[in-house]
């Protein structure tokens, strides 16, 4: 292999140790020996690529931050030209299914974020978001809307807080299809709210 195709494939499988010894231990008993000897490295290789604990688990929080905002912004680009409602549910549900998709990971994740001061990291993915959502509504076919940041802005946001009681909560599949509707229904009706139906 290629050095920088083995490069990817060893820094994923830190990554992935990374989750799974988070999972087994949790933060404060986590080290980098643990995670490399479950990933099959030497300390020596992890340390080629993060300088330490904090710079990790940082890189994973990115990691997992980036995928969840990679599948909204398919959603937003997928949905583009469709009606606002359908542009909101796509959004929900592509929120809610990736995290959710390992709901334990995510929990865990979440507890990384509050340890390492993740604001930053998650301020730069919001704003990915929003701008996505924006750039798909600004398309939508049965309505126009004045102040699109503002609604990026609250719709991301109020969509974030619910999943996130969830997954700190019980989140099993029942519980998310009801929550699934209930955000679909209160983006849709926030939209309706503050739309200027088109000719």
């Amino acid at each position: 292999m290629p050095v920088q195709a083995r490069s990817a494939t060893t820094v994923d499988a830190i990554c992935t140790a990374t989750i799974q010894v988070l999972l087994d231990v949790g933060f404060e008993n986590l080290t980098t020996t643990k995670v490399a000897l479950r990933a099959g490295a030497s300390v020596g290789t992890l340390y080629q690529y993060f300088p330490n604990k904090s710079a990790l688990l940082a890189a994973v929080l990115g990691q997992y931050l980036t995928t969840v905002i990679k599948a909204v912004e398919l959603a937003c680009n997928d949905s583009k030209g469709q009606s606002a409602q359908f542009i909101a549910t796509a959004v929900v549900n592509a929120y809610i299914d990736t995290k959710l998709g390992n709901a334990q990971a995510a929990k865990a994740l979440h507890a990384v974020a509050n340890e390492l001061g993740g604001a930053a990291i998650r301020a730069r993915m919001m704003q990915r978001y929003q701008i996505a959502l924006c750039d798909a509504l600004a398309t939508a076919s049965n309505a126009k809307f004045n102040d699109l940041k503002t609604l990026g802005f609250v719709l991301s946001n109020a969509m974030g807080g619910p999943v996130l009681a969830l997954l700190m909560d019980d989140p099993t599949p029942d519980r998310a299809t009801v929550l699934r509707a209930h955000l679909a229904a209160l983006a849709s009706a926030y939209l309706a709210q503050y739309s200027v139906p088109t000719a």
